[in-house]
């Protein structure tokens, strides 16, 4: 089909013709409309008070022409074959980084001596720490649709709008980066970054249905960079395909330098997920008193890539195994749990691992735990995949446990919640007041600092 685009239909004065067409400016979206519906679209563009114009029309004939909207001159005039069968490809030379001296495993480490101190330390990490200081200073209650705002494991608004049907439905949505996964190895660290953004959604009890990306990596001129962009993307790849999740959109940044350095490789994934029925709050990552704690997957001391280990100097060169059909059973079962009310508090075990999603739920809810029956440190901070600690009533624990021996999902219990302090047996003991305050104050004081040294 041909495509007759209208360079400029309002040119401002001293603006040429191709700027419009060529400008990479954001907040824009091309629509193909069929004649009939155009008054529909410019009354809905209108609603949500959006600009709209028409740029040119679908025609037929296999060709794409700019026209000159003052003039009618042709600007342009080629195949339009030649934008999507014909545009240039790269092969650019791939090489994974050469390492001159083995990476210091992560198992070698000495067993820290006080695991409660190391845990505040997690918890008071900028990358952990409460973000409220930064997500508070934006509107997220547009059109006072928000269900579940910013701070959990994802957010959740009803579907509900000018103009949209009413619905039971909801979306949830979440977005997650992991550099440092990736920086051991991009492949495995891309498919479990993919795996732990879906997990977040079906903790708010959604069906994980799209995804989208922005890959943020160095110079690809450099073969270890291109190497690490095409093994992430091949991780997205299979992470994907094996969850039945399409990627609809994305955008690539590269080039990118700090100090003169490639970054490391940073793919951020946002994946959406459709809650079928939201009559209700999802749980949150949040504990109630006299609760029972239980993980969903497997307990694991695999401590490759674990921030705890890289805080160490050890982040190893490997990550924990990723078995994505096991993912695929625990994200359904936790999906069921959530909609059928079962569940006060759902967190996945991701950064900082276990004892960090204990923590986490804690601060949160102003209520501690008790955790029984840990081997040590390793399983406190591995950052295994495809794990979830969920919070149930006493009388409600037995029916989680045996859903999730019917989905072949494994299932530990871990303890209880209640009281006012964070104990793992032989491992962690320390106060709820003193966690809140690692948890909440960190990036506030940061920030103060950084203000105060300008």
């Amino acid at each position: 089909m041909d495509v007759d685009a209208t360079a400029v239909p309002r040119r401002e004065p001293g603006m040429e013709p191709f700027e419009v067409m060529t400008s990479e400016s954001q907040e824009r979206m091309l629509a193909i409309v069929r004649p009939d519906d155009l008054d529909e679209v410019f009354a809905l563009c209108t609603r949500w008070e959006v600009r709209a114009t028409v740029v040119g029309r679908v025609t037929e004939g296999g060709r794409l022409r700019v026209l000159d909207g003052w003039e009618g001159a042709v600007l342009a005039d080629v195949p339009a074959a030649a934008l999507h069968e014909e545009a240039p490809l790269y092969d650019r030379p791939m090489a994974a980084p050469t390492r001159v001296h083995a990476a210091p495993d992560p198992d070698a480490l000495p067993v820290p001596r006080d695991c409660g101190a190391e845990l505040l330390g997690l918890l008071a990490d900028p990358s952990i720490a409460d973000a409220s200081w930064v997500w508070s200073q934006y509107d997220h209650q547009l059109f006072l649709n928000t269900v579940e705002g910013p701070g959990g494991d994802a957010a959740v608004l009803r579907l509900a709008a000018p103009g949209v049907p009413a619905s039971r439905r909801g979306l949830a949505l979440s977005t997650d980066g992991n550099s440092r996964w990736c920086a051991v190895d991009p492949r495995r660290g891309t498919a479990m970054l993919v795996a732990e953004s879906t997990l977040n959604v079906a903790c708010a009890g959604a069906r994980p249905v799209a995804l989208v990306n922005c890959l943020n990596f160095g110079n690809p001129e450099h073969p270890e960079v291109m190497w690490q962009l095409s093994e992430a993307i091949d991780g997205m790849t299979d992470a994907c395909r094996a969850l039945g999740l399409p990627v609809i959109g994305g955008n690539v940044s590269l080039y990118n330098e700090s100090r003169g350095r490639d970054i490391d490789p940073t793919p951020v994934v946002g994946t959406l997920g459709i809650v079928e029925r939201l009559d209700r709050r999802p749980p949150g990552a949040t504990l109630v008193e006299n609760g029972r704690l239980l993980l969903l997957g497997s307990l694991s001391g695999d401590l490759g890539g674990s921030r705890w280990a890289a805080g160490a100097g050890a982040p190893g060169d490997r990550l924990p195994p990723l078995d994505l059909g096991a993912h695929a059973a625990l994200l359904a079962l936790v999906v069921s749990l959530v909609a059928d009310g079962i569940l006060t508090g759902a967190h996945d075990v991701s950064d900082g691992g276990l004892g960090v999603a204990l923590g986490e739920m804690a601060v949160r809810s102003g209520v501690g735990f008790r955790v029984t029956g840990l081997p040590g440190h390793a399983e406190l901070f591995s950052e295994a995949p495809s794990r979830v600690v969920v919070c149930a009533l006493p009388d409600r624990a037995g029916e989680v446990a045996r859903r999730a021996g019917d989905a072949g999902v494994a299932v530990t219990l871990l303890g209880g919640s209640g009281g006012d302090r964070l104990v793992v047996d032989g491992l962690v003991d320390v106060a709820l007041a003193e966690a809140r305050e690692a948890w909440r104050t960190t990036i506030p004081r940061a920030l103060g600092a950084a203000v105060a040294s300008l």
